[in-house]
């Protein structure tokens, strides 16, 4: 029997419906078609590099110290020394180690938490100033008006008055990575902390009206025979943000204030540094700090990588450096180089940006975050700067450890994460970090892969080890993103372990090449 004629668009309307149905795929089915992309974490590895970490073997500290002024490959020779103004240099490496193994730093905590949360406090310091530098940047301030109460009496002091004690630094500082620098003639080998966020090189000298403890001697500049005074009316004491001085002499005294009370305070000088097994770089103007507080506790001071014209960097000429962190766990050495490197196929670019307030930081033009294969919905103006505040931004920092995002960027990376561990079990937070899961008894375990996305189209996947980190010998591992109030975000070390980035300021560009120390 025929349906009647007037049903006949209603069944064949019913079964294209059906049909339609049937050829959409249900979430589930699209899911099963497009697997989340993961990364394994070897949680066996890297509970045992955190149990190492708490090491007190000497004689491994140690060789290390021995070995620091050591690089390889050789740089190129040249048969005098460089001058530091407007010499060029085509290759020159440094070693650069984690601050934990450092001499006089193992033994110090009586636990792996102990020691995350010390690094936690210093890395919470270290964030807060870089943010509020870029802040006063932002709102027009260049000469720091950040000097501490007893900052005038070291300016109006006569070197010959300055006295003082060495005092503790236990549980200051954020300095993380050090390499063995040679300053002087004859070079004292010192250990410094490598900072791009710092555009003035500084070391602690004698006489010392307010010195913290470090593990090499106070430099003591009466002993170098290349130490000159640089003078007030001199371009380089006018290229400082603070400076004065001394009404005696009219030598240059320097103030770098760092935005949360740390600060050195000192003559303005210019010395020969030596670097790896480099020939000795002269008229490199430094500070010789005789009042130091704060940051970077355990160095004798800070090799500047800034961007600014008294960065090292600029002071030889150099429009290329790069370098490669290891795991802050592990006492193996990386390296900073000068200079041109070879192109590496699988080497990630994006545009390097800069303030138009301030040349000391480093900006990266990033555009998003993928987890698990997926970009996530963040609008780009959380990672955009300002074209004439030169606000907010992302910076790619060596001194923080912990990368800092934009409090709605940082809720949706780690809403997504969650999303994708349904399987792992949650722990309690620690300290900044809100997402911590208990992977006791397990080897390894599978984690949504974390990328930044960059303008141009630039994808650096990161490694699990770089984002999901033990905080103690248990077991515990957290996402190791944290939100930010303020206006900039910041790339921190911990993402940046295992990778060579490169900054190359004559072509513009910020390079990131994986597995490359």
């Amino acid at each position: 029997m025929q349906p009647p004629t007037t049903l006949l668009p209603l069944v064949a309307a019913s079964l294209l419906l059906l049909l339609l149905l049937a050829a959409t795929p249900t979430p589930a089915a699209s899911r099963h078609h497009r697997p989340a992309v993961t990364e394994t974490l070897d949680v066996s590895a890297s509970l045992s590099r955190a149990r190492a970490a708490l090491s007190t073997d000497a004689a491994a500290a140690a060789s290390l110290h021995q070995s620091a002024a050591a690089a390889k490959p050789k740089p190129k020779r040249s048969p005098r020394s460089q001058k530091g103004a407007g010499a060029s240099w085509s290759s020159l490496t440094l070693r650069l180690h984690s601050r934990d193994f450092l001499p006089g730093e193992q033994g110090r905590h009586e636990s792996y938490r102990s020691l995350v949360l010390s690094r936690l406090r210093r890395d919470s310091s270290r964030a807060a100033a870089v943010s509020a530098r870029a802040a006063l940047a932002a709102d027009g301030v260049t000469r720091l008006d950040l000097r501490p109460a007893n900052a005038s009496a070291v300016f109006a002091a006569s070197a010959a008055a300055i006295q003082g004690p060495v005092v503790s630094g236990v549980g200051q500082g954020s300095g993380e990575y050090f390499s063995r620098v040679g300053i002087g003639s004859p070079a004292r080998q010192l250990y410094m902390v490598l900072d791009t966020g710092s555009d003035v090189t500084w070391v602690q000298c004698q006489p010392c009206a307010d010195c913290y403890q470090q593990s090499d001697p106070v430099f003591d500049p009466s002993l170098s025979a290349s130490y000159a005074a640089v003078s007030c009316d001199s371009p380089r004491c006018r290229d400082l943000d603070t400076a004065a001085c001394r009404n005696a002499t009219g030598a240059c005294l320097y103030e770098v204030a760092y935005g949360d009370g740390s600060y050195t305070v000192g003559d303005f000088a210019t010395e020969t540094l030596t670097l790896g097994d480099s020939q000795p770089v002269s008229n490199v103007a430094i500070g010789c700090g005789h009042d130091n507080e704060g940051l970077f506790v355990g160095a004798a001071g800070l090799l500047a990588l800034g961007g600014g014209p008294l960065s090292f960097p600029s002071q030889i000429s150099a429009t290329t450096f790069s370098y490669c962190l290891v795991d802050r766990d592990s006492p193996a050495a990386s390296t900073l180089q000068f200079g041109d490197g070879a192109a590496e196929a699988d080497t990630v670019t994006a545009p390097l940006l800069r303030s138009p307030r301030t040349s000391t930081f480093y900006y990266v033009a990033m555009t998003g975050i993928s987890v698990g294969g997926q970009a996530l919905s963040i609008p780009t103006s959380a990672f955009a700067m300002d074209a004439t505040s030169g606000s907010g931004g992302v910076i790619v920092d060596s001194g923080t450890a912990v990368t800092r995002l934009q409090s709605a960027a940082y809720a949706a990376l780690r809403d997504a994460f969650v999303r994708g561990t349904p399987s792992l079990p949650r722990s309690s937070g620690v300290s900044l970090f809100d997402t911590c899961y208990d992977l006791s008894g397990r080897t390894s375990v599978e984690v949504p892969a974390v990328s930044l996305r960059f303008e141009g189209g630039g994808s650096l996947r990161l490694p699990a080890k770089n984002y999901l980190i033990p905080v103690d010998g248990a077991g515990t591992y957290c996402l190791a993103f944290a939100p930010t109030n303020a206006a900039v975000s910041i790339i921190g070390n911990v993402q940046q372990q295992g990778t060579r980035v490169s900054f190359d300021t004559a072509k513009g560009a910020v390079g990131f090449t994986p597995n490359k120390c």
